[in-house]
């Protein structure tokens, strides 16, 4: 039996992050759980997850810092990191593509969005790590995708 994939979720609003925890949770992943960016990057460097889902707006360290400091390490640049925010502008979406995001996802987020992230970064090891969907918008010359297209094809459901 394959181990389970280990995330770390970062994120600063409790009921969000149980929120996200229980449906990843009910999606066969071992979640961890992170609320400020001191004690992301605490927790990142120690248990060396799969994958992280990081918010921005964090107390002690904003989510740009955190990402850049864990992509700069070559001990867990690896490491894919989706962007988790409610900041849906071009140049937040530019700035975590600069600091080495591998996804921007806008809250409100729809669950399959993530989940169908989540599978695309950690499912295909021989990939290149990039999270790009020929659906998904992207800022022109980037590797990072956001959900915005992925949301309209959702349709009413």
């Amino acid at each position: 039996m394959l181990e389970k994939k280990r995330l770390l979720v970062v994120d600063d609003e409790p009921d969000l992050a149980d929120m996200v925890k229980f449906r990843l949770e009910a999606n066969g992943y071992e979640i961890l759980l992170a609320s400020d960016g001191q004690q992301a990057l605490e927790v990142a460097r120690k248990e060396k997850p799969d994958l992280i889902i990081l918010d921005l707006m964090l107390p002690k360290m904003d989510g740009y810092k955190v990402c850049g400091l864990l992509k700069k390490d070559a001990r867990y640049s690896g490491i894919p990191i989706i962007i988790f925010s409610a900041k849906a502008q071009e140049d937040n979406i530019k700035l975590c593509q600069e600091m080495g995001a591998d996804a921007y996802i806008v809250k409100p987020f729809e669950p399959k969005v993530l989940l169908d992230k989540i599978k695309e970064l950690t499912g295909k090891p021989e990939g290149s790590g990039l999270a790009s969907n020929s659906q998904s918008h992207k800022p022109e010359g980037s590797g990072l995708a956001s959900n915005s297209q992925s949301r309209k094809e959702q349709g009413r459901g």
